[in-house]
């Protein structure tokens, strides 16, 4: 690893401004992704501020009967918390479809919101990769694209986003609440939190320099069927080609959003006013603007037949 300084943050709002004036500080709590990109020399902080001691880790109803999830809350507690289970089991299903028993033990919740690609140029130090090094070019064009973004692509990346939790908390209409480097805080409704690659694909979130994810805040239930369905190359530890996350009413109107598919996770709320018609419908108006590979193009029949079986089960 390149050699780093450390500290541990006293507050959030000191945390963000230590962050705001160092150049090159990263933010550190699980660690399951940063430490393994430091490994290979993709993130190199010059230095590390550890989130941990900022009681940020409890789960908490909010006034308007929702839930307000903290940041430091690890995957594995949430995906078992009796009111998400309950409330929410869209989100729990999500988590647990998600890396393994280990991991979910580490990981926070703000960093899976945070975690980054795993397209394998990113991964590979030795190919050019925009998102390492901005204007450098992406090896991903023209190489090996299965496992890559069909829609909300760019010319600069076809990276995929790999939380299943942000594909649950898309469709739960999630709002994001951060502490800037000057103190004040603010809301960053889900839909707004992730980028798409555009010029800029090494810009992946709204975040401005310095500033923390504090809590992220679930609006109250909306009852229906709760089902996420991830399809995927093995039965665990792997991330999805496809997965759709989908609340169903019994009217048969409801949300749906997708993973593996973008820069994001990819919810139009035009797409599901087709649901009542079928999952043909909804993926025609879901994937309009889809440019796929030749090597991913059966994405697009599998998001629709992938959304066929979810709403086969939300009918019981």
């Amino acid at each position: 690893m390149t050699p780093f300084t450390y500290e541990r943050a006293g507050s959030p709002a000191e945390a963000a401004a230590t962050a705001a004036r160092t150049p090159g500080a990263k933010f550190i709590a699980g660690g399951t992704n940063l430490l393994d990109l430091m490994k290979l020399q993709i993130e190199t902080p010059s230095h590390l501020i550890d989130v941990n001691g900022l009681s940020l880790d409890t789960i908490a109803s909010t006034q308007d009967g929702g839930l307000r999830i903290g940041a430091l809350v690890s995957n594995t507690n949430l995906a078992a918390d009796a009111r998400v289970r309950r409330d929410y089991p869209l989100l729990s299903r999500a988590l647990l479809a998600g890396a393994s028993g280990q991991l979910r033990n580490k990981a926070t919740t703000a960093g899976n919101l945070l975690q980054r690609t795993r397209c394998p140029y990113f991964y590979d130090t030795a190919q050019p990769c925009n998102k390492r090094h901005p204007g450098s070019g992406c090896s991903a064009i023209g190489g090996v694209t299965r496992q890559l973004g069909v829609i909300g692509t760019s010319e600069a990346c076809i990276a995929t986003h790999p939380s299943d939790m942000a594909v649950a908390l898309s469709a739960l209409d999630a709002t994001v609440e951060t502490v800037k480097a000057d103190g004040a805080t603010r809301r960053i409704p889900m839909a707004d939190f992730h980028r798409l690659p555009g010029d800029t694909p090494h810009i992946e979130t709204a975040l401005e320099e310095g500033e923390l994810i504090t809590a992220v805040v679930l609006p109250k239930p909306v009852g229906g069927r709760h089902i996420y369905r991830k399809v995927r190359d093995r039965a665990s530890y792997a991330f999805a080609l496809v997965s759709v996350g989908a609340i169903i009413q019994p009217d048969g109107t409801g949300r749906v959003a997708l993973g593996g598919v973008a820069h994001k996770p990819w919810r139009l709320r035009a797409a599901e006013a087709e649901l009542p018609r079928g999952a043909h419908a909804v993926v025609e108006r879901l994937l309009a603007d889809a440019r796929p590979t030749r090597d991913n193009a059966f994405k697009i029949t599998l998001v629709e037949r992938t959304l066929k079986a979810v709403l086969h089960e939300a009918r019981g």
